[in-house]
Order: C-alpha cells, then sequence, then structure tokens
C-alpha cells in the first residue's frame, strides 16, 4: 500500500496545521507521486480554508493503516 501524506495548514492561521494521508492500493511510489498533485489540489477545493504546504508518497508496511 502507498501513502501520500501531506501536512495542511490553516489558510488564516498558518500556525494551525495537521498532517493528512491519503492510501492507495494499487499505486507504486513513482506513481503516486506523479499523480499527488491534481489528487493535493482536489483535496484542497473540497477544504476550503486549507492549504497543502508539503507532501510525500511512501510505501507503508503490511498490517499499517492512519
Amino acid at each position: 500500500m502507498i501513502e501520500l501524506a501531506f501536512l495542511a495548514c490553516l489558510s488564516a492561521e498558518p500556525e494551525i496545521c495537521e498532517d493528512k494521508a491519503m492510501q492507495f492500493a494499487d499505486l507504486s511510489v513513482m506513481t503516486c507521486m506523479m499523480g499527488a498533485q491534481p489528487q493535493l489540489a482536489q483535496w484542497q477545493s473540497e477544504h476550503p480554508g486549507w492549504v497543502v504546504q508539503r507532501w510525500s508518497c511512501r510505501s507503508m508496511p503490511a498490517g499499517r493503516s492512519t
């Protein structure tokens, strides 16, 4: 499983941030990295007032979920 992990902060109060993640069962890390920006743009459009500050794709160990 691949996880797209990102940090989102409130645009009105940038010191308030939250770690977020999306999980994908059928992607490679490279595919995640290539497709991350549209996924993050969609998330941001669905969560007005939040801004994605940074992101990464990583493999998740078997049996782990967030």
